[in-house]
């Protein structure tokens, strides 16, 4: 075998436990503190949209169950956490997603993670962009960030109001790309409208903040209103068309999460796709008593791209999924 050797250079793979030093730094004067949550766990991701590993324990597991799952994040033991009163934390470690492998995906990647009691999304957009201007600034780049609610950058880009413009008008959007309409959802073609028509328009330079998402893309965000309209109490962070953060205001509500969960699992079971146990440590955790916060999911190999203007993961890791 011709390729054993790394995929990423020496000096990025200095850069990047330059970062991994800069992101411990940040916290540390933030009071913020970092911590080590379980890889496998008794219960999987419901995300419709995310594929989870699973595997086999062959050891003593006491009645427990045999069968466990990796994490695709670190979100719910770090939830236990809070719920439990530790206080701000953070997360820095390696997360698993089955079926994506490409130039921008890796099957094994890593994730940081971290949340702040008493913020909302929208004091969290701030701390987010200026962790990516610090590690902007290790590769001599600056940014400048723009935040832009997601119904006002499709009115503004696209003339559509994402909330109610007919299927039909947003199918039309695609202008030219063509794309198989079986199976797709209305959200689906707002993801499709996002990643073929708007992101790749996104400025190289602007870190862009965009919020408030539709409500039926809540995941495990709060709902509110904004002029009217029931939104998501989320963000996506951008530099340039690689998107690199995630956040949400944090939803506390046990029963309606638990709900989400359900209509996931449901979803996944009309597709014939795995049906990952809902996580019942989270849902007692958040009956307890959880903290009114914000957190947001950064990606540091997608992070590291951006920094270098790379398109491709496998010039970030030390041994993509083809070399591993």
């Amino acid at each position: 075998m011709t390729d054993w050797r790394p995929s990423a250079s020496f000096e990025t793979l200095r850069l990047r436990a330059r970062l991994n030093a800069l992101i411990r730094a940040f916290f540390a004067e933030r009071d913020v503190t970092e911590v080590e949550t379980p890889v496998m766990s008794v219960a999987g991701n419901t995300d419709r949209n995310i594929a989870s590993f699973q595997l086999q324990f062959s050891g003593r597991t006491d009645g427990a169950p045999r069968t466990r799952w990796l994490r695709t994040s670190p979100e719910y033991p770090l939830k236990r956490l809070l719920a439990a009163g530790f206080g701000d934390c953070y997360e820095l470690g390696r997360v698993f997603r089955d079926g994506e492998a490409g130039g921008r995906h890796n099957p094994e990647f890593t994730m940081l993670e971290w949340y702040r009691l008493g913020w909302d999304h929208q004091r969290l957009i701030d701390e987010t962009a200026q962790l990516v201007l610090a590690a902007l600034e290790l590769v001599g780049r600056t940014a400048t960030l723009k935040r832009v609610a997601y119904h006002d950058l499709y009115r503004k880009q696209l003339e559509i109001d994402p909330h109610s413009a007919p299927l039909e008008h947003l199918q039309a959007a695609l202008g030219d790309v063509v794309i198989d309409p079986e199976g797709l959802t209305r959200d689906d073609w707002l993801d499709l409208l996002m990643t073929h028509r708007l992101q790749p328009a996104f400025a190289p330079d602007q870190l862009l903040a965009l919020y408030d998402y539709p409500a039926s893309q809540c995941a495990l965000a709060r709902l509110g209103q904004r002029d009217g309209m029931a939104v998501a109490e989320r963000f996506e962070l951008y530099l340039g068309p690689l998107e690199l953060a995630n956040g949400y205001h944090e939803l506390a509500d046990a029963d309606e999460q638990g709900q989400r969960f359900d209509r996931d699992i449901a979803l996944r079971s009309q597709r014939g796709d795995a049906l990952p146990p809902r996580d019942e440590r989270l849902l007692e955790a958040l009956h307890a008593g959880f903290p009114h916060c914000a957190g947001v999911a950064m990606g540091i190999d997608r992070l590291l791209m951006a920094m270098l203007g790379s398109q491709r993961i496998s010039d970030v890791v030390t041994f993509d999924f083809g070399r591993a």
